[in-house]
């Protein structure tokens, strides 16, 4: 395949000071397989296995993120059959089933081929979603291979996770499975993955990458392959510094191949240059962009204004935000937060709002509570029936509010919390025709806020009386 080979060290590293490792007997365990690693693979490996003094892992948790198709998951293989055969508890995860079925496959492959017979020296149990593979020798390890759910591992107790696909690891799924190696002895948590993309879902992997690479983070390690910013995906150079595989087992022509294919120059830099977009783009509304239609004083609304509520409740976090929206006389529309509150505190608040003589429609967005606040809007004696958006109308909302935004057509009064929201935002996907939303890129911020503006924004665009019925005598 020629001599030139990718670069063997990451192109950004935190790796904790170690003197001993237990990486090079994995290696030696693995290749009893006849297969050979390559030397990233092994200096990875040293790396997520080293010691302190007391045999404990060095790194409690370790994240990597090497480009498509470079050979990663085959880190995970060694260090799950160094586990097994060590009598660890051992959870892999990945987001897809088929992945995590396959991944089950290629350990009982190799572990054939090292010479390990099946119900002599390890059980398997093959059945697609509940895989498992139970050593039979020594201290009986053993490996469950599931897809993650927000229920995964509750209950269950493990030394070693994986998260594989760790591009799509949520904040639900990490709060299910972040303690269950919290009882080990000597628990360690391996991140794998690729620069997530605009379709990815996950936030945990990108997080965890930012802290380690601050210094914010004790016990834990990361490496990767990338570029640190939009690059020429013609660049041979730079395709050999991101990929330590080529020259190995893919060559240039393969990668030449994918340049010429239709994809955006975006995605071949996410998946092929291993570029982390969330810290190299700003925001989709820039802090300049939102202050920019911020309006002085109070907005001229009328006598009678026409007011419309939209309300949304969190998918994370367990809050509830709510906000207005009012057309104004030279048809630009005024928007403004109302609050962001806990679920748990009730909707009283909501009510008292919405109890407004001048309110003309309510939209609310959240399953489960949406069917509730509704309830109560009856019980209150509210006439409005409130508007529960399907997820096309969420999809028009959001494009809607981009479009009138940036054409000058909406307004505010410059709220500190909702400009913090709207200035830290980007794109994420939704349904499956192209259609977008928001998602935070601070920690901790409730993008929850900014979905109840553009509801609001919404109703107010789209929303008709109906008209009074009359009756002629003739």
């Amino acid at each position: 395949m020629g001599e030139r080979l990718g670069r063997q060290t990451p192109t950004c590293a935190v790796v904790l000071p170690y003197t001993e490792s237990q990486g090079q007997t994995a290696v030696l365990l693995y290749e009893q397989s006849g297969r050979k690693t390559m030397p990233w693979q092994q200096l990875q490996l040293e790396d997520i296995m080293a010691t302190n003094p007391n045999g404990e892992w060095t790194h409690m948790k370790y994240g990597y993120s090497v480009p498509r198709r470079n050979g990663k998951s085959e880190i995970l293989i060694m260090r799950m059959i160094y586990g097994v055969t060590h009598g660890e508890r051992v959870l892999y995860t990945a987001h897809r089933t088929t992945t995590s079925h396959s991944m089950w496959e290629k350990t009982v492959s190799i572990l054939a081929k090292m010479g390990f017979i099946e119900k002599e020296d390890f059980k398997t149990v093959k059945q697609m979603g509940l895989e498992r593979i139970e050593w039979l020798k020594g201290d009986g390890g053993v490996i469950q291979f599931r897809t993650r759910s927000t229920k995964g591992g509750l209950g269950e107790g493990y030394d070693l996770l994986i998260i594989d696909e760790a591009q799509e690891y949520t904040d639900d799924q990490e709060t299910a499975l972040q303690y269950i190696v919290t009882d080990s002895k000597n628990p360690q948590t391996i991140m794998c993955g690729t620069p997530p993309t605009v379709v990815s879902s996950g936030h945990v992997f990108e997080r965890f990458r930012r802290k380690a690479l601050m210094g914010e983070l004790e016990d834990c390690g990361w490496a990767e392959w990338s570029v640190p910013e939009m690059s020429d995906i013609h660049d041979v150079d730079l395709w050999y510094e991101t990929n330590p595989s080529l020259g190995t087992i893919f060559t240039e022509r393969n990668v030449r191949s994918e340049m010429n294919s239709a994809e955006d120059i975006t995605d071949k830099n996410i998946q092929r240059l291993g570029l982390w977009l969330s810290y190299n783009q700003k925001s989709a509304i820039s802090r300049e962009e939102w202050r920019s239609y911020a309006i002085d004083g109070k907005p001229d609304i009328g006598v009678s204004p026409k007011i419309y509520i939209g309300v949304k409740y969190a998918s994370t976090g367990g809050t509830v935000s709510a906000a207005v929206a009012v057309k104004l006389s030279d048809g630009r529309i005024f928007v403004e937060a109302l609050d962001c509150r806990f679920s748990r505190d009730g909707n009283a608040w909501l009510i008292g709002f919405m109890q407004n003589p001048h309110v003309r429609a309510v939209v609310i967005d959240g399953a489960g509570a949406q069917t509730i606040l509704r309830d109560e809007m009856r019980d209150a004696k509210i006439k409005l029936r409130p508007v529960l958006p399907k997820v096309a109308e969420v999809v028009a909302a959001n494009a809607l509010f981009e479009k009138q935004l940036f054409g000058g057509m909406i307004v505010h009064a410059g709220q500190p919390a909702l400009e913090q929201i709207a200035a830290n935002c980007e794109h994420r996907p939704i349904g499956t025709g192209g259609g977008f939303g928001y998602k935070s890129i601070l920690d901790g911020a409730d993008i929850s806020l900014l979905d109840s503006v553009i509801l609001a924004h919404w109703l107010c665009s789209t929303h008709k009386d109906r008209p009074k019925q009359t009756v002629g005598y003739g």
